[in-house]
């Protein structure tokens, strides 16, 4: 009876100690996705501080500094997850944002702030994948796609809260006033304080410190499983080049694409190239290595190959959702920076949802069931966008961004779980890293898509309406015509003129991105017909033996199970 009684405490402990840590990865990935949003509504406040609208080219790089590395650091940390751990990996990736959410918010110049956020994203980028293969590890059976989803609601969560939490700060953190009060006007403590930008940095600082304390505490005793081999520095270094100037290249695609396909001095072009090259040397490297960096073996598993898939098309229309939605509720109905944080929040909030729920729906449902409804849903709301005009009611748009989100969120959970139960547990960090990396280039394309349209169809209404001194005269009323360019009423008709062609770009560009979800039905049926608890695949056979980690023979994925 004693001993009976102290195995079922111990797994009763055993099980706290996991949901503690479950619940610290998912406070980390809420870190990483609130950061990914959270800055772009500071950067004004910042640009006035620290630098003016001459350095706006360069102060981008606040944000597309952080993406690029944010990007390119989550297929290193997801290898070095199966090879030393994912424990120390975590911790060390939790430092590393701290660190660099501290340095940032204490910046006192461009170039300072610049480099803390590389420091940031470096951090931020690995706790993603990180976070997923750890939880993978922490629970097995059904309680697995639960946890997955656990930790994908979080990271669209966090990116849901940034622009609220970010507004919120920047309207009712001041700082200031109070120093003021105790008659500090000036000095360090100022300089460190305020303005109130800087607490959009600070936010994250005590979340993550008790994040790492009680990752320290939960886990004392617990570490992944882990692989006796060396990391394979050429190949990480191929991928990083493929991947980094893939990413940059598609940032700086614009209309004039089409006219300087043979032309490698273009430098999107070029830097297309090189990142196809590396790619090729990458894999070929690969091929030839027992335990390499990119294991292109694991995309001919047709299982792990179409959730990689399904991630990159759901991509695409993720990124086509947030830009374009965007896009027409600020140049279609004019809407203010209240009605972008609704519409986005929807968006957002729905997103996560759909992922929580997956995780549940998983424990009943098949894999390729819970992904074909997310997808269907998808490609519904672009269908539904794809008919906003002028005169839809904000309130639609966020409806049909919701039902948006809702349905790519269902297919977050299944497509991760697939991918991890294929790769078996010595490869969840890079099987993790795959998929998330995938959603992003799969964004990159589209929004690079979306930047070289409407620049190429805001230059051709432009040249209309400025043709010659008369030309705006044939986008107005008959009865307008007599009025001169500037007048009120001429503009506002010009505005209405603008709004209704920008409205039918839109209804291309959501249409395609409709198809290009229903793309993805056909790698979503391989995704298989057993529930989020059906192990897919076995491990791979020829990879290194697994070091078991530091908690014992009995798996906290038995524990699960129980």
């Amino acid at each position: 009876m004693i001993a009976a009684g102290a195995r079922y405490t111990r797994c009763l402990m055993d099980r706290r100690a996991s949901l503690v840590l479950l619940a610290v990865l998912a406070a980390g990935v809420f870190l990483a996705g609130l950061e990914l949003m959270i800055t772009a509504v500071a950067l004004p406040a910042i640009l006035a501080d620290l630098a003016s609208w001459r350095d706006l080219r360069r102060a981008s790089w606040i944000v597309n500094g952080y993406l690029l590395v944010y990007v390119v650091a989550m297929p290193l940390a997801g290898r070095l997850t199966d090879l030393w751990g994912a424990r120390r990996l975590f911790l060390g990736a939790l430092a590393l944002f701290v660190l660099g959410s501290l340095l940032a918010g204490a910046a006192r110049s461009l170039d300072q702030l610049l480099a803390a956020r590389l420091v940031q994203a470096l951090g931020g980028g690995a706790l993603v994948p990180v976070a997923t293969a750890a939880a993978s590890h922490l629970f097995d059976g059904h309680a697995r796609p639960r946890a997955l989803g656990v930790i994908g609601a979080l990271t669209f969560l966090g990116m849901a809260a940034g622009p609220f939490l970010g507004a919120a700060i920047l309207e009712t953190l001041h700082v200031e006033p109070a120093l003021a009060a105790r008659g500090i006007v000036a000095g360090p403590l100022v300089d460190l304080l305020a303005p109130a930008w800087r607490w959009v940095f600070y936010v994250n600082v005590p979340i993550g410190l008790t994040a790492l304390v009680l990752a320290w505490a939960a886990g004392a005793g617990w570490e992944t499983p882990r692989r006796p081999a060396r990391l394979d520095l050429a190949g990480a270094l191929l991928s990083t080049v493929a991947l980094a100037a893939g990413l940059v290249g598609l940032t700086l695609v614009d209309d004039a694409l089409p006219r300087h396909l043979l032309d490698l001095a273009y430098p999107p072009l070029a830097l297309l190239v090189v990142s196809a090259v590396a790619l090729v040397l990458a894999v070929r490297h690969g091929l030839r290595r027992r335990d390499p960096f990119l294991d292109a073996r694991l995309l001919r598993e047709r299982v792990f190959g179409a959730a990689a898939l399904v991630s990159l098309l759901t991509g695409y229309g993720f990124a086509t959702a947030i830009i374009g939605g965007a896009v027409f509720v600020d140049r279609v109905l004019y809407g203010g920076p209240d009605s972008q944080r609704f519409v986005l929040g929807a968006l957002g909030g729905a997103t996560a949802l759909g992922a929580f729920t997956a995780g549940l729906l998983l424990r009943r449902l098949s894999l390729r069931l819970v992904t074909l409804g997310g997808l269907l849903a998808s490609a519904l709301a672009l269908g539904s966008m794809a008919t906003w005009s002028p005169a839809t009611p904000i309130e639609a748009v966020a409806g049909a961004m919701a039902v948006f989100g809702l349905g790519f969120g269902l297919t977050v959970t299944p497509r991760s779980t697939a991918a991890l139960e294929a790769a078996g547990r010595g490869a969840f960090g890079i099987a993790s890293a795959t998929v998330t990396v995938a959603r992003m280039i799969g964004m990159a394309v589209g929004l690079a898509v979306l930047t070289a349209y409407g620049s190429t169809t805001i230059e051709r209404l432009s040249a209309q309406v400025y043709a010659t001194p008369e030309a705006f005269r044939q986008f107005i009323p008959a009865d307008l015509r007599g009025r001169p360019f500037r007048d009120p009423l001429v503009v506002a008709a010009l505005e209405r003129w603008a709004a209704g062609e920008a409205a039918r770009v839109m209804v291309g560009v959501f249409l395609v991105a409709g198809v290009v979800t229903l793309v993805a039905l056909p790698p979503g049926l391989a995704l298989g017909a057993g529930t989020g608890g059906t192990r897919i695949l076995r491990p791979d056979r020829t990879a290194p033996p697994i070091i078991p980690g530091a908690g014992g023979d009995e798996s906290t994925d038995e524990r699960a199970d129980r």
